[in-house]
């Protein structure tokens, strides 16, 4: 196309309700070309802009009998001029409301105004004002073909006012008269040849004649503007000029390959884009700048706004632009032309897109033979880059055969045109940025999917399942089986959800099952079934699968721990014990805790002491009453597995010792051993506290280990005490040690022995006397010392012993007159402590005395816990010693001695009375005072049992 050649994006758009019959033909060569060349701009072709569909409804049998040859786009309808004559009132589907009969030849031109009157006018020289909704009709005679008529855009206000003009070249203006009807009529312009189109927004009226294009202010009524013709245009029978006013203040011109934007100013300020005014009428407060003017490299056969931009339909020239050296050449019509195409440009003409469009009949059409149309729509609505919905403009290309209506493309179209070109990812961000339906998520995220399946890219798939798929149980269940089938489940498993939504067990099932296969996914099966709540499917199904590898060398540690995870799940504790124990996890043991398996774990000693010896130790131990020791020991004893069993052994059974003596009794001969080989220190408190380990197979093991302490004790258990004698003094040369184990035998020849062997070494004579105070005279030791023998150190030694041994002497004398001192002090506070009586009065007396006496004490008991107080304390339960009347009789002064004999205080007096007389003359010869050392003018009572039992 010779668009594409000129450096413009071109995008070929096949028409959604396009016809069939005549036009196949044409419309397959089309579609053929158009995959030539998006072929050939694939890498440059850029999103289009507007969307076209061919007008459907009665269009087609309309044009099937007659031609199109104007339009006019109004919010109510689309009014359809035919070279007939007729005027087709259309709704916007393309169906007829409406039809009038206005005029017998070609209609020109057509306008509507206030919502309800149509203008048009034929080459019939007729002039007919028609009402939308009743048939009345206004016809006017001008004996010349009209072009052009405008109405007032206020035109019931403004006393029917419209213009008009044709062939004869004049501007006719036409009023309805005040009085007396009729019309009043005032010519603008006259001789400047015919008028080819006319357009009038507000109070501005533009038209177009030979001479160029001239504006009116009609409220001032007066010229404001005169923009010349371009230069080279050709005649107007084959370049028409287009006129449409953008707003209020800006016309667009589009004439021949010209374009021109004219911007009306009522001051002096700059332009549209910094540009001055160029033409100014100094009649007028008005003027216009012309803010943008370019040529093209096509022929314009109609110009339209759209927002800031412009809409052009282009006639190509039948030669191409690029040779053709005079475009003021007139085209011939010999079956060539080229489709007519809709180009989107900037007013510095900047091409956006360019669209070829399948006209029916294109190749037999002129430049003059296409309308373009657009509908009213407010230019505020291109809001960030997006036309509110039902706001957008409409764009009518009009043939004399076909009508295609073109709008922009909304959200939901540059989205299928991304899915289109494999763009989901931008799709998905359309629809995710809330540009279209909700609806569009299920079928963009359907879609991207299957393209990242098709392109094997299953885990980018995988990673946007959950914002594709989000909430739907359906959906997803649907993806996992898909995934399933490709055996790439795999990667969607840690997407899945597990809530919101839940989905069914058996897709969950599915899922796990499919981790068991291949050993690259076993983790991700271990970490999936710890993080799946397990009520959200049965395990036996995984179960079953993976058990049939368990012998297999597919199986790995991580099959197998979540193989005891699913056990455990399906409540198989036992079978989950096994696992755990065989794999050596920590948790095993809060695992046997909780589910109570303390006889589960027979056959898994040496695991668990290979896995933690302390806590499996602690656990055997605490149910030794379950697992026997001699279970532990036999599987400790054959443990298969590369450990140190001995150890493991030697720790069993020392706690076992440490927890019950006599609970490894039948292995204490092997526990000698062990204790030898692993802990020595504990050997003499085991050997003192056993008694069944055999004696001579100790020894040898001592013997062997070189354990000599260890030896002589077992020499001592066995009886050969002189042996053990003789072994401390060789090989320990400790004579200390000798003399106590000499003292704990209690033999009296082992002293004689010690002596002898300590004798035949001088060094060890000098150590005897240090170590034997206290038990042997060091001076029976020196006599039997032979003469000669050099003791060293004898000198000092024995000046020790005699020093020692006075000093133990001196010590041991001041101790016994020390304990025979404390001795009498004690039993003679006693006695005088027990000859010493206490009175046990009333409350009320005591209370008394307490007055009388100004006593401090604050002794404030009743006399219940006072009764109760000597019915604990005294021999008679509470009853006096003499009368033998219960001591809390009342008003009764009670006396209890520390002999813990109680009285009444009138009883004790009147049996002490025979007593007084006889210790009168020995009070009188032993002084003043009493022996507890009472003044002798006190009274003095003694018990009367205990006395009478002295005497």
């Amino acid at each position: 196309m010779s668009s594409a050649r000129r450096g413009g994006h071109q995008h070929h758009n096949p028409l959604e309700n396009g016809d069939g019959g005549e036009h196949e033909r044409e419309e397959d060569d089309d579609e053929e070309d158009g995959e030539e060349e998006v072929g050939e701009d694939e890498e440059e072709e850029e999103e289009p802009r507007l969307k076209y569909q061919r007008l459907g409804g009665s269009v087609p049998a309309i044009l099937s009998t007659d031609a199109a040859a104007a339009i006019a786009v109004t919010d109510r309808a689309v009014l359809l001029g035919t070279h007939d004559g007729t005027l087709h009132v259309l709704d916007f589907q393309g169906n007829q409301v409406k039809q009038i009969a206005a005029h017998t030849a070609t209609i020109n031109d057509i306008s509507f105004a206030d919502g309800e009157y149509i203008g048009s006018c034929s080459d019939d020289g007729t002039v007919v004002i028609s009402s939308l909704f009743t048939d009345d009709k206004l016809k006017f005679e001008y004996h010349r073909p009209m072009k052009a008529i405008a109405l007032d855009p206020d035109y019931s206000r403004n006393y029917k006012r419209f213009a008009t003009g044709g062939l004869a070249g004049q501007v006719l203006v036409q009023t309805k008269k005040t009085w007396g009807g009729g019309y009043s009529k005032k010519v603008l312009r006259d001789g400047e040849g015919p008028i080819h189109s006319m357009k009038w927004r507000s109070d501005l009226l533009a038209w177009a004649n030979d001479a160029g294009v001239k504006v009116h202010d009609m409220k001032m009524e007066r010229g404001i503007a005169f923009i010349e013709r371009p230069k080279g245009i050709p005649r107007s029978d084959f370049l028409v000029p287009h006129l449409v006013w953008q707003d209020d203040a800006v016309l667009v011109i589009g004439w021949g390959t010209s374009v021109k934007i004219a911007a009306i100013r009522t001051d002096l300020s700059p332009g549209y884009n910094g540009i001055q005014r160029s033409i100014t009428t100094a009649s007028s407060g008005k003027y216009v700048d012309i803010v943008g003017s370019f040529q093209t490299g096509y022929h314009i056969s109609g110009i339209a706004p759209f927002g800031d931009l412009l809409v052009v339909l282009a006639y190509i020239p039948e030669e191409d632009s690029r040779d053709k050296k005079d475009n003021t050449s007139v085209p011939s019509r010999q079956g060539t032309a080229q489709r007519p195409e809709i180009h989107l440009v900037s007013w510095k003409n900047e091409e956006l897109t360019t669209d070829a469009l399948p006209i029916h009949g294109y190749e037999l059409y002129k430049a003059k033979d296409y309308i373009l149309a657009h509908a009213p729509f407010s230019g505020s609505s291109n809001a960030g880059g997006q036309w509110a919905a039902g706001d957008e403009p409409l764009y009518y290309i009009v043939s004399p055969k076909d009508i295609v209506v073109a709008k922009p493309r909304d959200t939901e179209d540059h989205i299928a045109w991304l899915l289109q070109h494999g763009w989901h990812a931008k799709a998905l961000a359309a629809v995710e940025a809330g540009q279209g339906r909700t609806e569009l998520l299920d079928e963009v995220g359907s879609r991207y999917l299957d393209h990242l399946i098709i392109e094997r890219k299953y885990a980018e798939a995988a990673q946007l399942c959950p914002k594709l798929l989000r909430g739907s149980p359906s959906a997803w269940e649907r993806w996992v089986f898909h995934f399933a089938h490709l055996r790439q489940l795999p990667v969607l498993i840690p997407y899945i959800p597990t809530e919101n939504p839940q989905l069914s067990d058996t897709a969950y099932e599915v899922a796990l099952v499919a981790l068991t296969t291949n050993s690259s996914f076993h983790e991700l099966l271990l970490t999936t079934i710890r993080n799946w709540p397990p009520t959200l499917y049965s395990a036996s199904p995984v179960i079953s699968a993976i058990e049939p590898q368990l012998n297999s060398s597919s199986m790995t540690e991580a099959l197998k721990e979540a193989l005891a995870e699913l056990y455990v799940i399906n409540k198989q504790y036992e079978k989950g014990l096994s696992l755990f124990a065989e794999l050596l996890k920590p948790e095993v043991f809060e695992f046997i805790e909780k589910h109570n398996l303390h006889d589960a774990f027979h056959d898994k000693i040496v695991n668990l002491m290979i896995l933690d010896s302390k806590r499996t130790v602690h656990l055997m131990i605490q149910h030794r009453d379950i697992i026997p020791p001699y279970e532990v020991v036999d599987q400790l004893l054959h443990a298969s597995k590369s450990c140190d069993k001995k150890y493991l052994l030697h720790q069993y059974l020392h706690a076992l010792f440490e927890t019950d003596i006599h609970a490894g009794k039948d292995f204490h001969d092997m526990q000698v051993e062990l204790y030898a080989d692993y802990e020595p220190r504990m050997l003499l408190p085991f050997l003192r506290t056993s008694q069944h380990y055999r004696l001579d197979k100790a020894y040898e093991i001592f013997a062997q280990k070189e354990l000599v302490r260890e030896q002589v004790f077992v020499l001592g258990r066995m009886g050969n005490a002189k042996q053990a004698l003789s072994t401390i003094i060789n090989k320990l040369e400790d004579i200390q040690e000798a003399v106590e184990f000499v003292t704990e035998q209690h033999d009296d020849e082992l002293w004689e022995e010690l002596i002898t062997q300590c004798l035949q070494k001088p060094e060890m004579v000098g150590m005897l006397l240090e170590h034997t105070v206290g038990n042997l005279d060091p001076l029976y030791i020196v006599s039997l010392v032979p003469d000669g023998l050099e003791i060293p150190k004898l000198r000092d030694r024995l000046v020790k012993i005699v020093t020692d041994y006075r000093t133990e002497t001196s010590l041991r004398n001041g101790c016994n007159d020390i304990l025979k001192a404390d001795c009498v002090n004690l039993l003679v506070k006693y006695y005088h402590e027990a000859r010493r009586g206490v009175c046990m009065a009333s409350l009320d007396e005591e209370v008394g005395t307490r007055i009388d006496e100004g006593s401090s004490r604050t002794g404030d008991r009743s006399s219940s816990l006072r009764t109760l107080e000597i019915k604990s304390r005294t021999r008679c339960g509470a009853r006096c010693c003499l009368c033998f009347d219960p001591l809390s009789i009342q008003d009764i002064s009670a006396i209890v001695f520390y002999c813990c004999h109680a009285y009444h205080l009138s009883c004790l007096e009147g049996g002490l009375d025979s007593m007084k007389a006889n210790n009168n003359a020995r009070d009188s010869d032993e002084g003043s005072e009493d022996d507890d050392g009472s003044p002798s003018g006190e009274s003095r009572m003694r018990c009367v049992l205990c006395t009478t039992a002295a005497a």
